[in-house]
């Protein structure tokens, strides 16, 4: 490859994500991470195929959880402080309320560092899954994407969003 034609592709970044203008949320970059998560947290054969089989390239459950609430501190207060920047509505925002409240618990009482196994035994598992994929789906759809299409992988995250992590 000449040199020219690397610098050139080099300062470009994509206009949209998935379907979205990355400009159409204030803080897309945010949704982005948010969204990866309650896919991740909301896919029951991604848990065995990915997680529980130690995939590469996807983290953990406590990695989903921390994307989650890492920028947002959801952990904090409720989505709805971000109805307009990184959720469309407040029934947007009540959904990933119920998902983060559900998945926190868990992660409380199993503890951060617990293993993926931990997570899906324990009782309250299968409603926290089903809340992040109502928040996934509600999330996916209104971003005009597939809400069943595989998760992807935390480089495509990182390359998606102009993270530390994506290449350049």
């Amino acid at each position: 490859m000449q040199g020219s034609e690397k610098s050139s592709r080099r300062g470009r970044r994509s206009t949209t994500m998935g379907g979205m203008p990355l400009n159409d949320m204030p803080w897309w970059r945010w949704r982005c991470n948010v969204r990866s998560a309650l896919h991740m947290l909301s896919d029951p054969a991604f848990h065995q195929e990915t997680w529980l089989a130690g995939r590469p390239g996807y983290g953990d459950v406590t990695d989903a959880v921390y994307r989650l609430v890492e920028d947002t501190w959801l952990d904090n207060w409720s989505a709805d402080k971000y109805v307009g920047t990184i959720f469309r509505d407040a029934q947007e925002a009540q959904l990933v309320d119920a998902a983060v409240l559900r998945v926190l618990r868990i992660m409380h009482q199993v503890g951060a560092d617990a293993p993926v196994a931990a997570y899906m035994a324990h009782q309250g598992w299968a409603e926290a899954v089903q809340a992040a994929r109502a928040a996934h789906v509600h999330m996916a759809t209104a971003d005009g994407e597939d809400p069943d299409a595989p998760p992807r992988s935390l480089e495509v995250l990182a390359i998606m969003t102009g993270g530390a992590d994506a290449p350049v």
